[in-house]
This record gives structure tokens, C-alpha cells and sequence, in this order.
């Protein structure tokens, strides 16, 4: 969502991401799923004395705090949206979110990895029938919730009418806080197929081994998705978006413009999912007004609050410009 302006008192809001409703109410529904059946693993493990239910309840719990905390940042992003302490908008806190839940899905690994070393070097023996029957329900309930959190991981985020030039979808559009979410649920049913497939081959072929191979495997590939979270939000957390394409396109617009203008100052960062704020400091004669260039760059739908100086060219008058507006 573009901020307004109003023209009597020069002021405008700063929402720039109208939130997800449809992902805040799934993730309450995933979180909700993942609690009752954690409870329920818990509860059954104490009740028949069964180490490998209590270990995949407490394994799901995990997992059920880092939904729990999604949930919680489409609620606080939402409730705090107006308030006016937050200069560019709540996003970032789904963001912040998505970092911290990448940190415990980094635990969860590191969890899994320990765990399954500790039994590849102490081999215990293995409940097959009923380890079988825990994993298959746990996928089950896994793949509901992954039904609920699929969403827009692959989706650009946005819909440009104008030339395919200006289309940002650079991967990044996507909701980092969802796709956080969604990824706690994916290692939870990846874990549970590795468990089916290895006490399978333990049970037919007495490869007991496989159980804490299958685990390490995991734990590597749940440790792949954690840092690729990490590094995305954490890119827009420490607004380390310079090297984005549209930074290289804004300065394509200047060199277009019809009065000669020199780039003195550039800083982009994000303010939603698929929202830019930009500062532009120019060198141009006195011609070049801001106006002209807001107007220019407006092309660029992810330019939602744009900032835009003019000092004087050398050669040029002592003249200072300098305003800030909304993109229209």
C-alpha cells in the first residue's frame, strides 16, 4: 500500500505493506494443529512409557513455538501498523521474526544432528511398529499444516503494468515471516518421511543403522534452509539492499532524464514485501526540478516513499531544492 498525502496539512502515513490476513489466519490454524498433536505425542509417551513419542513431542514443540512466534508478528504488525513511533512501518517485525525462527530452526538441526550421532555411535534398539505409526501420523498432520502455509513462497508479490523491464520479482518479494513458518513445517514432515523410509529398511532388512544416517541427513538439509532464511532476512533487517536491480534502474531513469544530472547520493532499503523507500541526491542545473524526477521514477511501482535533492550543478546557480512525497 502506497502512503497518502493530504494537501492541506503535508502529511501522509507510512503503511506501506497492508499485511497478509489469509497467512495470519493459517499460521493460527498450523500453530494450533502442531500444538494438539505435540500434546498429544507428550501426553501418549508419559502414559506408555515410550521414549521415541516423548522425544518427537518435545521435537514438535520446536516447531510449534516458531509458529506460535509468526502468528504473534502478524498480530503485533497489524495492531502497531499506526502507530506513529514506526517511521517506515511495522513490516520488519515480521521480518525480525523470520530471523529469529531461522535461528531455532538452526537448533533444531544442530538437535537432530546430535541426537542422531549419539545413536549411530550407541544403537539402541528401535520400536519399529510403533516408531512407524508416530511418524506417519506426525506427517500427516504436517502436511495439513504445509497445505495451510504454502502461500506465495515462489510468487513475485506483485502485478506491473507497465514494461517487463521494471518487474522486480527478484525472489525477495515473497513473505519471509510465512515462508518461515512454512519451512519449520517442512523439516517436521522431511524428518518424519527420513524416519518412515529408514525404520522401514531397519524393520525388513535390520539396517538399524539407517535411523540415525537418515537423521544426519536431515539435520544438513534443515540446516541449508535455515541459513538461506537467515541471509534473507537478515539482508532486509540490516537494509543491505544496494545491490538490487532497481538501484542500477533508478540510475538508468537519472541518466534518462532531459537536463543532465549527476547521482551524489543513493540509498535504498525495504519498507514492505515489495516496497522501497528511496533518498536521491542530485547535482543538476537549475532546470531539473523535483517534481520531474519523482515523476520519472514513478514508474518503478516499488518506489513508495521517495526523497528527492537537487543542489546546484558547479557551473549552475546557487539554487537548493529539496523536497520529500509519497510516490503517487
Amino acid at each position: 500500500m502506497q502512503p497518502s498525502s493530504s494537501p492541506q496539512d503535508g502529511h501522509h502515513d507510512h503503511v506501506f505493506h497492508e499485511g497478509n490476513p489469509l497467512a495470519e489466519r493459517n499460521t493460527l490454524r498450523a500453530t494450533l494443529l502442531t500444538v494438539a498433536m505435540m500434546l498429544v505425542e507428550i501426553s501418549g509417551g508419559w502414559y506408555f512409557n515410550s521414549m521415541a513419542l516423548l522425544a518427537d513431542g518435545w521435537h514438535m514443540s520446536s516447531h510449534a513455538l516458531a509458529l506460535g512466534l509468526s502468528f504473534v508478528a502478524y498480530v503485533a504488525a497489524r495492531r502497531l501498523r499506526d502507530n506513529p513511533r514506526f517511521a517506515f512501518g511495522t513490516w520488519k517485525i515480521e521480518v525480525l521474526a523470520s530471523y529469529t525462527s531461522a535461528i531455532l530452526l538452526l537448533g533444531v538441526a544442530a538437535l537432530m544432528l546430535f541426537e542422531s550421532v549419539q545413536r549411530l555411535l550407541s544403537p539402541s534398539p528401535i520400536h519399529y511398529q510403533q516408531a512407524i505409526a508416530i511418524a506417519v501420523v506426525g506427517l500427516a498432520v504436517n502436511l495439513v499444516c504445509a497445505w495451510l502455509l504454502k502461500g506465495d513462497h515462489h510468487h513475485h508479490g506483485h502485478d506491473h503494468h507497465h514494461d517487463h523491464r521494471h518487474d522486480h520479482g527478484h525472489g525477495h518479494a515473497h513473505d519471509l515471516n510465512l515462508r518461515a513458518a512454512y519451512l519449520h513445517v517442512l523439516a517436521d514432515a522431511a524428518t518424519s518421511v527420513a524416519a518412515i523410509v529408514a525404520l522401514v529398511g531397519g524393520m525388513f532388512w535390520g539396517a538399524a543403522w539407517l535411523d540415525p544416517l537418515m537423521g544426519i541427513v536431515g539435520a544438513a538439509l534443515v540446516a541449508s534452509w535455515s541459513v538461506g532464511l537467515l541471509r534473507q532476512s537478515g539482508r532486509v533487517l540490516l537494509d543491505a539492499e544496494m545491490s538490487a536491480p532497481l538501484a542500477a534502474e533508478v540510475r538508468e531513469v537519472i541518466d534518462g532524464l532531459p537536463c543532465p544530472a549527476r547521482i551524489t547520493d543513493l540509498h535504498l532499503w525495504r519498507v514492505g514485501k515489495s516496497s522501497y523507500a528511496c533518498i536521491l541526491s542530485l547535482s543538476a542545473s537549475h532546470e531539473l526540478t523535483p517534481s520531474l524526477v519523482r515523476e520519472r521514477l514513478q514508474v518503478h511501482e516499488e518506489l513508495a516513499h521517495i526523497t528527492v535533492e537537487i543542489n546546484p550543478a558547479p557551473h549552475g546557480s546557487p539554487r537548493f531544492d529539496a523536497t520529500t512525497t509519497p510516490a503517487a
